[in-house]
């Protein structure tokens, strides 16, 4: 499926709006909602928009730190840890990365002490380096056509 310039006003409203109704979508863009109905599942069937969520701020529901903790795992403890990462429920993202570390995980974490467990937790895997988050720059900038 090519991605026309309809579907792109579609995906623009939708990132930066996700509970907007399909009716308002369709008064901005030009067409019914039935129309942007189908659109709108036509795209999630190709997977073009993969989900819908909500963001909440760790901030405010209690979590005074914010971190990027990148790994460089032991030999053979990779694979075990791309299995464990996803139990912890301090990592709010993980990737797998190219370059001197393996891995980078975005957590959220109560405190100095509950950053120091978790690290505890995560050396048996490989050396780690953590990096405080102080704010944030950019928020979810949508995704624009292709130039």
């Amino acid at each position: 499926m090519s991605i026309d310039s309809l579907n792109w006003k579609i995906l623009k409203l939708l990132q930066s709006h996700a509970r907007l109704s399909n009716a308002e979508i369709g008064r901005r863009v030009g067409i019914s909602s039935p129309a942007v109905s189908e659109r709108i599942k036509k795209m999630e069937d190709l997977g073009v928009i993969q989900d819908y969520h909500t963001s909440v701020s760790p901030f405010e529901a209690g979590y005074q730190l914010k971190a990027l903790i990148t790994l460089r795992a032991f030999m053979g403890k990779l694979k075990p840890f791309l299995e464990k990462v996803k139990t912890y429920d301090e990592v709010v993202n993980c990737y797998r990365i190219t370059g001197n570390e393996n891995i980078v995980m975005e957590v959220v974490l109560k405190n100095q002490k509950h950053l120091e467990a978790f690290i505890d937790q995560l050396i048996v895997y490989g050396e780690t380096k953590t990096q405080i988050v102080l704010s944030r720059v950019v928020k979810n900038n949508p995704i624009k056509p292709l130039k």
